[in-house]
């Protein structure tokens, strides 16, 4: 079975107001077909950089993080423009908007499977981190921005979202299709796998390691400087990146923050050992045969990985 047509499956419930693309539900205000259209005909430079990520696992912390490994430690960008301007995402509107600002090397940022990057793409030089997060937190971190976005389809209650989590019924479609097929690419050395909990057990590690695969020579003194920008506290106070911007009508900051706690292990404050065995079973199932395993355990053990171990492991 194709990725789009396990996609489909998953997606069989109706959504009117959600974009359908692909068999995933794409939420409308960023996303539009014209988009999207741009997004599969986007002209993709070598010098190009991706954050690949699911949604909720570290996609606005690369956003702040890419921009100053690229130029240097300059602070410019992440004091000046809006995160989604600055590295715009590939599917949202924005991008046909600010493409022709974008200093090079360019950096962007996308939540699309592997199969759904533009053909360009496949053909160029360009690079991508793919970040990664225990799918218990990411579960956790979506329910909260499902309540507090006013463009996305109420959450339910946690037990019912959890269920929504798992079949794919969210944004972006199966946590665990999305891992799959980044995990089939042909990309070889364009690609460096990473973790969130890496990044926040040792950021200026995880830069280090950003940094020379981006071919970056950059001293401790810079990595030290970036560390300290892009700090969840730093973002958090930064209004070009904690989404205070966005009017309340989209994202109602009384129910929920944007950047909410930016933590490893809140799963442990919400899942019952019944909804943890659950979740795990699933996930686990789902991931049979595959030639690579979770860097952590899904049933209740370290949320740590740590940062020397080889992205291999991914």
């Amino acid at each position: 079975m194709s990725f789009q047509s396990s996609c489909t499956s998953a997606v069989s419930m109706s959504w009117p107001s959600y974009i359908k693309y692909y068999g995933l539900a794409l939420p409308p205000g960023a996303h539009s077909e014209d988009s999207l259209e741009y997004a599969k005909n986007f002209s993709v430079e070598d010098t190009d950089v991706f954050s690949v990520t699911y949604p909720k696992s570290g996609t606005v912390w690369m956003q702040e993080i890419l921009p100053l490994v690229l130029n240097g430690g300059d602070l410019t960008p992440i004091q000046t423009i809006p995160n989604w301007d600055r590295v715009p995402w590939l599917e949202e509107k924005r991008l046909k908007v600010v493409v022709d600002q974008l200093a090079s090397p360019r950096a962007l940022v996308t939540h699309f499977p592997y199969e759904l990057m533009p053909q360009s793409f496949f053909s160029s030089k360009a690079k991508v981190i793919y970040v990664m997060r225990n799918p218990k937190d990411v579960a956790v971190s979506s329910y909260y921005f499902h309540q507090m976005a006013t463009f996305l389809e109420d959450p339910g209650t946690w037990e019912e979202f959890i269920d929504k989590f798992l079949e794919g019924r969210v944004m972006f479609g199966k946590w665990t299709n999305h891992v799959k097929s980044w995990r089939h690419t042909e990309l070889e050395d364009r690609i460096m796998y990473i973790t969130y909990e890496q990044m926040i057990q040792d950021l200026p590690a995880a830069l280090r390691l950003m940094s020379d695969f981006l071919g970056k020579n950059l001293s401790d003194e810079v990595i030290e400087k970036i560390a300290s920008h892009c700090s969840f506290k730093s973002m958090q106070a930064n209004v070009m990146s904690n989404f205070t911007l966005v009017p309340k009508i989209y994202m109602d900051s009384d129910k929920s923050q944007f950047l909410r706690k930016g933590v490893v292990g809140d799963w442990k404050n919400h899942f019952s050992s019944k909804q943890l065995a659950h979740f795990s079973t699933v996930i686990y199932k789902e991931l049979e045969g595959e030639s690579f395993t979770l860097p952590w355990s899904l049933d209740g053990a370290a949320d740590v990985t740590k940062v020397d171990e080889k992205v291999e492991m991914l």
